[in-house]
């Protein structure tokens, strides 16, 4: 049974590179997994720095959509897979929907697709490290659309979370194993 790593914490927080970190010490034929869709000239300056920062034996999988039809793909072939970034994965789903308004059909949508990635995480053979923005954590955004990717990507990183082996929080470029700090409620 594979293990799953979360990686969360806010934007330009160091998750990415605490992530490769990871990836780079305890893998040894590593997947990358990208999510990110370049439509403009600020996205293809962040996916450059990304791109920069890995090794040229990682193996990228494109998967903006049906990730875990990659996830499976590359987890056949190697031993940790870096998924990067379920936030922007979810963006990607929610906006690719008819009708972003409509809740109940986002959240079904949301359920099954993390549910097929945690489910092929789980599946494969190897380490799995997700990374995921918290996105949650400012004001209520003013808009359907922006209040609807909030609720979501906080689902979807529930969701992870409870099926992480590891969960790491990082701000300021530190990592902390929330993980080990968390209360167990459930008992």
């Amino acid at each position: 049974m594979g293990k799953i790593v979360l990686v969360t914490g806010g934007a330009r927080s160091g998750k990415s590179s605490f992530a490769e970190k990871y990836a780079a010490r305890y893998g040894q034929q590593i997947a990358y997994i990208a999510t990110a869709q370049v439509y403009d000239a600020e996205m293809a300056y962040r996916v450059s720095l990304h791109k920069k920062r890995r090794p040229p034996a990682w193996q990228t999988y494109e998967a903006p959509y049906d990730a875990h039809e990659a996830l499976a793909a590359a987890g056949q072939a190697h031993d940790l897979v870096l998924f990067d970034c379920l936030t922007l994965y979810i963006s990607n789903l929610l906006c690719a929907q008819a009708d972003s308004s409509d809740e109940a059909a986002n959240y079904a949508l949301l359920r099954e697709k993390m549910s097929l990635l945690l489910e092929q995480a789980k599946a494969n053979r190897g380490t799995t490290i997700f990374v995921t923005n918290e996105v949650g954590a400012g004001i209520v955004p003013e808009n359907q659309l922006a209040r609807a990717y909030r609720d979501l990507s906080g689902l979807a990183n529930q969701m992870a979370g409870a099926a992480a082996d590891e969960v790491y929080l990082v701000a300021c470029g530190l990592a902390v194993n929330i993980r080990r700090l968390a209360e167990n409620w459930e008992d």
